[in-house]
């Protein structure tokens, strides 16, 4: 297991950035304009309806952002999960830890291509 995690290396380092510019740069500015945006009345009317959301949604474009509001923060909170337990737990559970979190983070990000193909 530690050596197909050593080979996959890349791949998740590639992945794990992706996710810390999602989450550092679009992951905020999207809850900030939902969470405090629509609430104080600072989006225009209709800015968050049901039809404008959907039709951003199904866009090319709006698949790839959710896409990746989605799927590319798991990948930072898997990279993250691991080294929290190798720090806590130690080297020898590296293998099974990193395996089992980045198992979640594939199925995640596969439940979330197959929920956004289905919009």
């Amino acid at each position: 297991m530690r050596a197909l995690l050593l080979r996959l290396e890349p791949i998740i380092w590639l992945l794990f950035g992706a996710g810390i510019l999602v989450g550092t740069l679009l992951l905020p500015g999207y809850l900030l304009t939902v969470a405090l945006g629509a609430p104080l009345h600072l989006l225009p009317d209709g800015a968050l309806s049901f039809e404008r959301a959907h039709m951003l949604g199904s866009s090319l474009v709006g698949r790839v952002v959710l896409l990746a509001l989605i799927a590319l923060p798991l990948w930072k909170g898997a990279h993250h999960t691991r080294a929290l337990a190798v720090d806590t737990l130690g080297h020898h559970s590296d293998g099974l830890v990193g395996s089992l979190l980045y198992a979640v983070a594939a199925i995640g990000s596969v439940l979330g291509i197959v929920a956004i193909l289905s919009i």
